[in-house]
């Protein structure tokens, strides 16, 4: 595989230049924005997981940048494998701290999303229009399952997570259109699921902030 093929996916993109995408580009800044705004929000706490999601949202940040810049495969994957991680340490930190969970029990359950997304995809690409987005999917599912199992054991944080879920599903509805509406919206869409993106992987830093400050809380 040649990881240096130009990949042109996107409406905005219309030749291979490094600006061709320019909103695409720079509203990755919110996710580094997201990353500094929680980073504040944290300021004190003994919360390493939470840190390290932090750190990984400006990842996501920067990976997505460098690939709507450049747009080579290369790229592509610097714009996944921070996405991926952050889902696979949201899963553990959830099942360490809202299920209790010991460590490699919950190293089994982030391990277990892999084949979750993959068997649950194909499902969600047999609807129509979804496209491309119907890999993501399988993420908002799982955290809607989580805040239903979660409303009476921890009802803030089912709450926090609905939310959360909530505003992913739109932000996938938006990714999916970017092509469909190219022809009547040049800009396209994409820039959109970067701002909503941004705004619910913050919030559910947030989401995993409070839970554990009120659990500490109630430990004292």
């Amino acid at each position: 595989m040649d990881w240096t093929a130009s990949v042109d996916g996107y409406c905005e993109r219309l030749d291979a230049t490094f600006w061709a995408e320019p909103l695409n580009a720079s509203t990755n800044l919110a996710f580094v924005l997201a990353a500094a705004v929680m980073a504040w929000r944290l300021r004190g706490a003994r919360l390493p997981l939470a840190w390290a999601l932090v750190a990984v949202l400006a990842a996501i940040g920067v990976g997505s940048f460098l690939f709507h810049t450049v747009a080579q495969r290369w790229a592509g994957l610097a714009d996944v494998l921070p996405i991926l991680l952050y889902i696979l340490v949201y899963i553990y930190a959830t099942h360490r701290d809202f299920w209790g969970m010991g460590r490699w029990p919950a190293l089994g359950m982030a391990a277990l999303f892999v084949p979750y997304a993959a068997a649950l995809a194909p499902v969600f690409g047999l609807i129509p229009g979804l496209g491309s987005s119907a890999g993501y999917a399988p993420v908002p599912l799982l955290i809607f399952i989580h805040a239903g199992l979660l409303r009476h054991r921890a009802p803030a944080t089912a709450h926090g997570l609905a939310i959360g879920a909530g505003i992913l599903v739109v932000s996938i509805l938006f990714r999916s259109l970017d092509q469909p509406l190219c022809a009547v919206w040049p800009l396209g869409t994409h820039p959109v699921w970067h701002l909503l993106n941004a705004v619910m992987l913050g919030w559910m830093i947030e989401v995993y902030r409070r839970h554990c400050l009120e659990a500490a809380g109630r430990g004292r």
